[in-house]
């Protein structure tokens, strides 16, 4: 199963900051009507894995780290069952 945790960007009052809102690499807004990304969030549908800071580039890296551990499945389920062996 493949998992995605999507990079979300929130406002100071929790609200969503829409995708077309661009900031600065500290959080400053570009857009006029925006207040400023005060923090990143990103979840895993696993359910097991949530993360929020102020550094979306933390964010980033912890959600790259997490999905790479479902990638990494035991090794009994990565290989095939053999039935021809003795």
């Amino acid at each position: 199963m493949s998992f995605r945790a999507p990079l979300t960007n929130h406002h100071a009052d929790d609200t969503l900051c829409p995708a077309d809102h661009k900031h600065t690499s500290s959080g400053k807004p570009l857009h006029p009507d925006c207040p400023g990304r005060a923090y990143t969030k990103a979840v895993c549908p696993c359910g097991d894995w949530e993360k929020k800071d102020c550094g979306k580039g933390y964010v980033n890296e912890c959600r790259r780290r997490h999905l790479a551990d479902h990638a990494r499945e035991p090794k009994v389920l990565r290989d095939p069952l053999r039935l021809d062996s003795c």
